[in-house]
């Protein structure tokens, strides 16, 4: 027996869970999600967790401060913990330029009604006490950074899809996706085939592949990007607080507590490609 179902979405990471969540929203119901593994076996489960709402194009940064501040409801909905943690966040400049582009950040913050402000040396230091400030002028300082649980929050995105109606099928993969002529889908997996009116391509490391099976080339290459986790820091163990996050552009670095240490991050220019 063929199923019918309004929308596919293939991929169990947290844009997966967020787009099935969200078609729930919209109040679509007959919606399902296939994952060829369990929910965020791919690049989610291992993701630093960092979110901030500074980015270079605005509708990105409206909708990173719309996620944010849907996390609380989403929990309420749920019930599910996403390991919110709002400290705050502060993105360093060392050159007039680059403190340029942040006051230029933070002008575009007040109309999108995003309290962020710029501070100085001193006001880092206080908030950041782990910044060595030698060499930077200010910083963009944003309440709402912080990180959470990446495999609690997409299950908690699972959760209120699927109290909103909507289905999650694990161990799934899918082997083919057909057009129609009436411009529906066949999605083919190992326990049958789908017709859907959409299919969204949610596949994260594997976006390509799923784009492959449509007869779409997405000239994607996952990359690999390393962080570290440190053992307890004293320094931290003092502060008796939660350190903020930090963004540093020029040393292409980040780093956020993680417990009584450290997570420490870096883009390497010479980064090695992973393709499965």
């Amino acid at each position: 027996m063929v199923e019918h179902v309004r929308a596919v979405v293939i991929g169990g990471g947290v844009v997966g869970c967020s787009v099935l969540y969200h078609l729930t929203r919209l109040g679509w119901r007959d919606v399902l999600l296939l994952e060829r593994s369990e929910l965020t076996s791919g690049s989610t489960w291992h993701a630093a967790g960092g979110f901030h709402t500074l980015n270079a194009d605005t509708n990105m940064a409206a909708l990173q401060g719309y996620t944010i501040r849907l996390y609380r409801e989403l929990e309420e909905i749920s019930g599910q913990s996403c390991g919110l943690h709002h400290v705050g966040g502060v993105t360093l400049a060392d050159t007039p330029e680059r403190l340029d582009m942040l006051k230029a950040e933070r002008a575009k913050h007040r109309h999108m009604g995003l309290e962020t402000e710029i501070i100085g040396p001193d006001e880092i230091r206080r908030r950041a006490p782990l910044v060595n400030t030698e060499g930077v002028l200010g910083a963009l300082w944003d309440p709402l950074d912080g990180h959470l649980d990446p495999s609690g929050t997409t299950h908690a995105y699972a959760k209120a899809a699927r109290i909103g109606g909507a289905t999650i099928r694990t161990h799934t993969p899918v082997l083919e996706t057909n057009p129609r002529p009436d411009g529906s889908w066949e999605v083919v997996t190992p326990g049958g085939t789908i017709i859907a009116e959409h299919v969204v391509n949610a596949g994260g490391l594997w976006a390509r592949e799923v784009g492959a099976l449509a007869g779409v080339y997405l000239p994607l290459m996952p990359m690999s990007h390393q962080y570290l986790v440190t053992e307890e820091v004293p320094e931290i163990v003092a502060l008796g607080r939660e350190h903020p996050h930090v963004m540093d552009p020029k040393g292409e670095s980040y780093l956020r507590q993680e417990g009584r240490g450290l997570v420490i991050g870096f883009y390497e220019q010479d980064c090695r490609p992973w393709a499965p």
